[in-house]
């Protein structure tokens, strides 16, 4: 009961918080709209925001999951092969000195407006957490496993898929979380930077047209869209990795 009401209370907060300031603060209604003017918006163009919504939503779950895949790879491939890890390990610190947002226009340049580069964007945000994550895990492995899995004579390939990988598991799990929550950013900045639909295109047009209680809208569907994919793939975690402690 206390898990739903704390986010309850928070939320019922923010709400009060934003009409308070809409309505009080003096600031016009076409820079801060109040939240009777969103939901308005949200009912009077519902179908029109969901069409979008999903076509967000389809850009973040591929991205995600091909992030969270190329990112697990990724790790497992430094941690099986020094040789690999010399190569890899300066990759990937060099992939995180660009910003992402400056590689948004290239990729629609490059793979045009459609969803190859909402998705490619999503898999640069997402697939560093996951690997940062995943590959200091399979690294931190305790010692004492190590040691009696190379005394019962196990090769090396065992103890990384029997003992490496299973202890690792918690802070993969932790990377992908993290993953979940900015997944949305890289889809987003991908319809910014060009896109025929989707709540980015929605909000960015919305914007150009001064409709503030459209672009707050779209808006509020992102922020409710990421909350309840970090919440589903929390929930998953918790199911598959029941046995790790949480503490």
């Amino acid at each position: 009961m206390k898990t739903i009401l704390r986010p309850m209370v928070t939320l019922l907060g923010l709400l009060a918080l934003w009409w308070a300031v809409a309505c009080f603060a003096g600031i016009p209604a076409f820079l801060l709209p109040g939240p009777g003017a969103v939901a308005q918006v949200l009912v009077a163009q519902r179908g029109f925001l969901l069409q979008n919504l999903l076509v967000t939503l389809v850009e973040i779950v591929l991205g995600l999951g091909l992030g969270t895949l190329f990112g697990a790879l990724l790790a497992l491939a430094m941690v099986f092969s020094r040789g690999l890890q010399r190569w890899l390990l300066p990759l990937l610190l060099l992939s995180q000195a660009v910003p992402v947002f400056a590689l948004a226009p290239l990729l629609v340049l490059w793979l045009g407006f459609g969803l190859a580069s909402k998705v490619l964007m999503a898999v640069l945000v997402i697939f560093f957490p996951v690997t940062a994550a995943f590959y200091d895990g399979l690294r931190r492995t305790e010692p004492g496993w190590l040691d009696l899995a190379r005394t019962m004579g196990a090769s090396n390939f065992s103890i990384l898929v029997h003992v490496r990988l299973m202890a690792a598991l918690p802070a993969f799990g932790a990377g992908l979380r993290i993953a979940a929550a900015v997944a949305p950013i890289g889809a987003i900045l991908g319809e910014w930077a060009g896109a025929s639909e989707g709540l980015g295109y929605v909000m960015l047009n919305a914007n150009a047209r001064m409709q503030t209680d459209l672009m707050f809208a779209a808006l509020v569907l992102l922020a409710g869209m990421t909350v309840l994919l970090w919440v589903a793939v929390d929930l998953l975690l918790k199911h598959a990795l029941h046995w790790a402690p949480e503490g």
